[in-house]
Parts: C-alpha cells; structure tokens; sequence
C-alpha cells in the first residue's frame, strides 16, 4: 500500500500523468525577480535538510551546473531540530524554508495534513515505486535509509530479527536508539509496536537492552564491545565498515524498516520556479547517484544500484516491512502513547 496512499489501484498512471502534465504550467516561470528574462529559474532557494554535510558538498557543484542562475542555501541539522526550527518559524508566520528535506515521513504527513506543501509533481517521480510517494503530490521520497541488524565480526551467535532481541531466542546484549530523542529510532519502535505489541519494549528491557541515544552511540557501543548487536542504520554500518571497522550487517529475517525521507515544496515559497527546479534536480538521476555514493543510502530511483554494491530500491523494498496507511496513523496519532511506553518499560 502507498506511503500513505491517497490514489490507488488502477488510476497510479493516470494521476501521476496528469499530475506531471499539471506541473508544466504551474512551474511556468512568472515574470519578477524569482525568474530572469530568458524564463530560466533564478534568486535564492533555502533548504532545510537532514542530509548529511558531506552529500551537500557533494550535490553543491550539481546544482550550480543545472542552476547557474539560483543559490542555494542549506540549513543542515537532525531531522528533529530542523521541525522544531520549522515550527517555531510557522508560529511566527515566517517560514523560511521553500524545501523540506529530512527523514521524519510523520512529520511530513503531518504538514500535508495541514496545509503546509504545495502540490507538485516532478517528471522524476514517474519511475519511483509508489510506495514512496504521496499520490497527493505533497512529497516524495528522494533517499531511503534502512534500519537493520548490525554485529561485531566473530561474535556468535548473531541475532537473525528484531523479534529475537526481545522474545529470548537470541542470548546476548543488544544497543538500540533511543525513541525520544531519535526519529529513526522512533519509525524502528512504531513498526515493531505494530507488528509485536507494547511486550516488544518489555521484553528488549528484561533482556538488558542497552538505550544509547542515537545511531553514533549505537555504532560506537557495538564497535567497543560494551553490545553484541544493534539495530542501526545500513548507511552508517556501511560507511563504518569503509573505515575498516569489524561491523556486520544483519538482514532481520522479519523485515528491514525503510525510512522514506521526502522533500516537499512548502506552499509559502516565495519563488517557486527555482524550488521547484531543485527539487527536480534532487530527484534527477545525477542527483540520486551522488546520494547513493557519498550517502551510502538506497535511491528511489530503480535504475540505480545500492551503496557499495547493495541491490537497488526494487530488491530493497522486497527485504522490508511495508509502509502502510495504519503505520502513518499509528506514528501520527499514537507517537506519544508509544513513547510513553517505552519509558515505562526502561524505567522499570
């Protein structure tokens, strides 16, 4: 089911097809500032992004081949201080941003639900899985980053799911990220809520679980040795592994969690041609190729291959739990129920 889908069934192609024949005249240029004599897109474009540093530095010098005309300024920060600045913003009525780019898809979700995004097709989504867009054209997934297992090499047994790390089948301590601070670790905690009930948190708590905070204190518990295993994220056991650390990764048997991360246009743009160019340009198989090689993450794009030689989004989606409408509402409407339970279970 879509992510979460608004458009179903037969009538994907259709919609996607006329929304991508919408957007050739709603992306006209407009005579003023935001676009130069010649229609091509021109001014500043603010983004704000939890990508990592090092990619933007990486897709800078694209966009200024693609955009000669447009500058592009990023505010780069944890996907949860970028919606804490996001929201301050909006409560002043001053928003700053004309992109979104982070990986929290509730939030997302979230801002669409109220109005927040302008919608808007980019010719680029026709090839993404439909799992990963809003058929809405509020936003689409331009990165994947996956939740998965992670050990040292030559410590046995190896945990084969999540499911082993609370249900006593696996024998052995297990770091995991902390839900209230990290989003990744929250989306990991609302699909394993869903499929395994409030017991999941009890039971990672009497099996000695170790709560480290984000995925660098994960990396870095499992790399020392304090933890046998943790759930972390492939691009950074993956980047870890590049720098010789003895990390192994471990597919869940269970499913991998997949976490979409989207970038939306927001409504309140003052220059929207330029947005939206970039957001073409992000999208673009040039764009998607320098995420997956200096982000060590999946691209939505299907003609592209994995980070460093992991399949592709097609295979990647086949290893993974699906997104579903019920998990969007189950992250929407009870995030803070399952926090709350969390905290219970580990305070015990």
């Amino acid at each position: 089911m879509p992510f979460p889908a608004l458009v179903r069934g037969a009538g994907l192609a259709a919609a996607l097809v006329l929304l991508a024949a919408c957007r050739i005249e709603s992306a006209a240029p407009s005579a003023g500032p935001t676009a130069s004599r010649e229609g091509a897109p021109s001014g500043d474009v603010w983004i704000y992004t939890s990508m990592y540093r090092h990619v933007l530095d990486a897709l800078d010098p694209l966009l200024k081949e693609r955009l000669p005309g447009v500058t592009v300024h990023w505010y780069q920060a944890g996907s949860e201080k970028v919606a804490s600045r996001l929201e301050a913003e909006r409560a002043a009525g001053a928003v700053r941003a004309d992109l979104l780019a982070t990986s929290d898809p509730f939030f997302y979700e979230r801002l669409a639900r109220e109005g927040a995004f302008a919608r808007y097709a980019s010719p680029h989504v026709l090839r993404v899985p439909r799992s990963l867009l809003d058929l809405d054209a509020r936003y689409a997934a331009i990165r994947l980053s996956t939740m998965v297992l992670v050990h040292r090499q030559g410590t046995t047994p190896t945990p084969t799911s999540f499911a082993a790390l609370a249900d006593g089948s696996w024998k052995g301590r297990v770091a995991i990220g902390d839900p209230l601070t990290s989003g990744t670790a929250f989306t990991w905690a609302v699909f394993c809520q869903a499929k395994y009930g409030d017991a999941f948190f009890t039971g990672l708590r009497a099996r000695g679980a170790i709560v480290a905070g984000g995925n660098a204190a994960v990396l870095q518990k499992v790399e020392s040795g304090e933890a046998d295993a943790g759930v972390l994220l492939l691009e950074n056991a993956l980047a870890a592994r590049a720098r010789g650390s003895p990390i192994q990764v471990v597919w869940p048997t269970d499913g991998a969690v997949v976490i979409p991360g989207p970038v939306a246009l927001f409504a309140t743009t003052p220059n929207p041609v330029a947005a939206k160019a970039v957001l073409d340009v992000l999208l673009s198989p040039e764009g998607q190729r320098l995420i997956v090689e200096k982000g060590d993450m999946h691209a939505v794009d299907p003609r592209l291959e994995g980070p460093r030689g992991e399949p592709g989004v097609d295979a990647l989606l086949e290893r993974a739990q699906p997104w579903t409408p019920a998990l969007v509402e189950r992250g929407l409407t009870r995030g803070g129920t399952l926090k709350e339970t969390f905290s219970r279970a580990f305070s015990q």
